[in-house]
């Protein structure tokens, strides 16, 4: 053999070296953005499903529609404490499996009705349950619910097109009567 035989057969190995852990097909990847959670593509979409249950689409959109659960990963990654943020990663992970052992099958597989019953017997459970699997599940949904509400409500379809903001202090209406003030309501 040659140098430049040689060389080139260096070369290719070489790039083949570095290509070979990058092609690790075993694992899911875990989302860059959320550093501090050890959030899959396939646990986000089950927490979109989750908050989707929680607020589901009617008459308005759902919460899967505004994309809360992104709003809910960024508050849990950036503000919440280590351990609520342990908590709540842990409850994520085990959710499929509590609802599989609870219901007899995964989340995603139930219907609406059965989702709402898992949802609301996990929020139901006991505080002082020593069962790790329980203690994680109750503080997951606890967290979610909270911020699945606030992003919900603070999100721009809500504040724009639902119950438009106006600056105050507005404009200045002197002489109405309180029968024709009209309150606009989005509870329903």
């Amino acid at each position: 053999m040659d140098r430049r035989e040689v060389l080139k057969s260096l070369a290719l190995i070489t790039g083949g070296m570095v290509l070979v852990p990058s092609c690790n097909f075993s694992k899911e990847d875990i989302l860059e953005a959320y550093e501090n959670l050890q959030v899959t593509p396939s646990l986000r979409i089950l927490l979109a499903s989750i908050a989707e249950t929680i607020i589901p689409a009617g008459n308005l959109k759902g919460a899967a529609d505004l994309e809360v659960h992104d709003f809910i990963l960024v508050l849990v990654n950036d503000c919440l404490p280590e351990e609520q943020q342990t908590a709540f990663s842990a409850g994520l992970q085990q959710f499929d499996a509590w609802s599989e052992k609870t219901a007899s099958n995964s989340f995603e597989k139930l219907s609406a009705d059965d989702k709402a019953k898992i949802i609301t017997t996990g929020l139901a459970l006991d505080d002082k349950t020593e069962q790790e699997p329980e203690k994680s599940i109750l503080e997951f949904l606890r967290i979610t619910k909270r911020f699945t509400i606030q992003g919900f409500t603070m999100s721009q379809y809500i504040m724009a097109e639902i119950k438009p903001f106006k600056i105050i202090p507005g404009d200045y209406k002197g002489a109405v009567l309180l029968t024709d003030i009209q309150n606009e309501t989005i509870h329903g």
